[in-house]
């Protein structure tokens, strides 16, 4: 049985009207403007807590091991916060994934939103509490970096519950989208960045990608490195049974080069691949709900959501 058949999801719930964000930082470091990122906030109508390690560095860390994942568990905990945003990705999410309290992040479900190295997370608290999370934009350079639209609105519509079951995951106009293999395939939408899935491979991240729709996405990867990644998933049996494939955004390759090689890694399987997705290191990055049921049709380019995001 795959996982679309027997897993479901741990549902968090919706942002109240107030809500307050932790600003944690898993990964990398950066140059944190506390006083706008409060009032990018405020300006919304939400509030913030920025958490010791969002403001802390150590070389290409965001401040120690143990500092990181305190954060991240204190945010969970908390009853004050609604939802966790990460400041932004680099490298480390990956060291704290051993030593995460998965059973107190099921007891305590809240969104966890980033990308790139957060993938990481995303695919470990699926795999071991069941959290639905948002590969969505970042707070430096996505929130605070002024990104196109709808980078913003496809985030806090999602998180505020405005996307229902039954509707489109809207993608913005103007940026088209590449119908690579035809057909419609329904499962849980899961992945994220290409190079991370492929990092966890046989560790407690691995993500089990049957009967899934599977995201991907990349950034700084040429194509035949993007060739390689593929390769390795395919050989290590993670795209067998995959229900579909969604591609975003692979920052330096077009959609127009990453079709050939899309066409001959998934046309043996059967599966729709729809390619051009803004979602990853690309402006405008729209959101997506990892771990939510979706119906993809590549035909007519859509993707839509085939459950409730967040619990009632």
């Amino acid at each position: 049985m795959n996982c679309a058949e027997t897993f479901q999801p741990c549902l968090p719930a919706a942002l109240p009207r107030d809500a307050c964000f932790a600003i944690v930082a898993p990964a990398g470091p950066a140059r944190l403007d506390t006083h706008k990122a409060s009032q990018w906030f405020v300006d919304r109508g939400y509030r913030c807590r920025i958490y010791p390690g969002a403001l802390q560095a150590q070389g290409y860390l965001a401040g120690a091991d143990q500092q990181r994942l305190q954060d991240l568990h204190d945010a969970f905990a908390d009853p004050a916060i609604d939802a966790i945003l990460c400041m932004r990705g680099g490298y480390g999410s990956m060291r704290l994934l051993d030593r995460l309290d998965f059973e107190l992040i099921r007891r305590n479900p809240k969104p966890l939103i980033g990308y790139s190295d957060i993938t990481a997370l995303h695919t470990a608290l699926y795999r071991h509490a069941g959290l639905l999370t948002f590969h969505g934009g970042m707070l430096n350079a996505d929130l605070l970096g002024a990104k196109l639209a709808p980078t913003e609105a496809s985030l806090l519509a999602q998180l505020g519950g405005h996307v229902r079951a039954g509707e489109p995951i809207a993608h913005p106009a103007g940026y088209a989208l590449a119908s690579v293999l035809p057909g419609v395939g329904s499962g849980p939408l899961l992945g994220g960045n290409l190079s991370m899935l492929g990092a966890t491979l046989g560790t407690l991240a691995e993500l089990d990608t049957r009967g899934c729709i599977l995201f991907i996405e990349d950034v700084n990867e040429p194509l035949y490195r993007v060739d390689r990644l593929l390769t390795q998933l395919r050989l290590a049996g993670k795209l067998e049974g995959v229900s579909g494939v969604l591609a975003g955004d692979f920052a330096g390759i077009s959609t127009a080069a990453l079709t050939p090689l899309l066409e001959d890694i998934f046309a043996p399987l059967g599966v729709p691949v729809l390619a051009g997705w803004r979602s990853g290191h690309c402006d405008p990055n729209v959101s997506l709900p990892l771990g939510a049921r979706v119906r993809l049709d590549s035909v007519q380019q859509t993707l839509v959501l085939e459950q409730e995001l967040f619990k009632a």
